[in-house]
């Protein structure tokens, strides 16, 4: 890419579904938190510019990451949903032109390859618009009844799982946002933002390896795929 790179973590939320005292981007595995390697990663990024930390009012817990961690890198206040915390990063970025690229990943994320990330950042050199990693549905799908049991079975075809990063223009990505937050939405990510503006991102296959911290369960095979990531490079 010929214009600079940007990221926005977006690390505010309270992970009311992982349960527990402690945020799960504050969790460690193997010596180091779930943010550090979500942020590790996404510092891999060919032509980054630089980025921020969205944090939840009151946490003091970046500050005590190591210094060669926290080197260069902006931290801001996040709102009430997830458009808003990355609204609030976006504004963050003042050095950052509207045709610049933002990559947003979310912090729960920690097992992100690296060669996904190149992959995106390669599909959407040139693109107007911009993209995500995602991963075509392989099981079936079931719509369940309010009693909990299935009563159809959804066609699968041409539907893709969402994953992080996304990757948009910046002024592009901050205009979706902004109208998002003005309507009184509440997009599921920046590519539902953008959507919504008319406009279609590309979708590039990313690795099941990409999982997302969103309970306690899924810390063990956050583990394994960081190991198994480690084998790879």
């Amino acid at each position: 890419m010929t214009e600079p790179v940007w990221f926005v973590i977006p690390a505010a939320g309270a992970a009311s579904r992982f349960g527990g005292p402690v945020p799960k981007q504050w969790l460690r595995i193997g010596g180091h938190t779930v943010l550090e390697h979500a942020l590790r990663a996404v510092r891999t990024c060919p032509g980054l510019a630089g980025g921020v930390v969205v944090l939840a009012r009151g946490d003091r817990r970046f500050v005590r990451l190591p210094p060669a961690q926290r080197r260069g890198v902006l931290t801001t206040t996040g709102g009430r949903e997830r458009a808003h915390s990355v609204l609030n990063g976006l504004r963050a970025l003042d050095s950052a032109a509207n045709e610049d690229w933002v990559l947003v990943h979310d912090a729960a994320r920690p097992c992100l390859p690296r060669r996904d990330l190149r992959a995106l950042v390669a599909a959407c050199a040139g693109d107007a618009v911009g993209g995500l990693l995602a991963l075509p549905v392989a099981d079936a799908l079931k719509q369940a009844d309010r009693g909990g049991r299935s009563r159809a079975t959804l066609p699968r075809g041409g539907v893709w799982r969402a994953l992080t990063p996304q990757l948009f223009r910046y002024g592009l990505l901050r205009r979706a946002l902004t109208a998002a937050v003005a309507a009184g939405r509440n997009p599921a990510d920046e590519a539902e933002a953008v959507e919504a503006l008319g406009f279609r991102p590309r979708l590039v296959a990313g690795s099941a390896l990409n999982i997302k911290i969103t309970r306690a369960a899924d810390l063990p095979f956050a583990k394994a795929a960081l190991a198994a990531l480690g084998r790879q490079r």
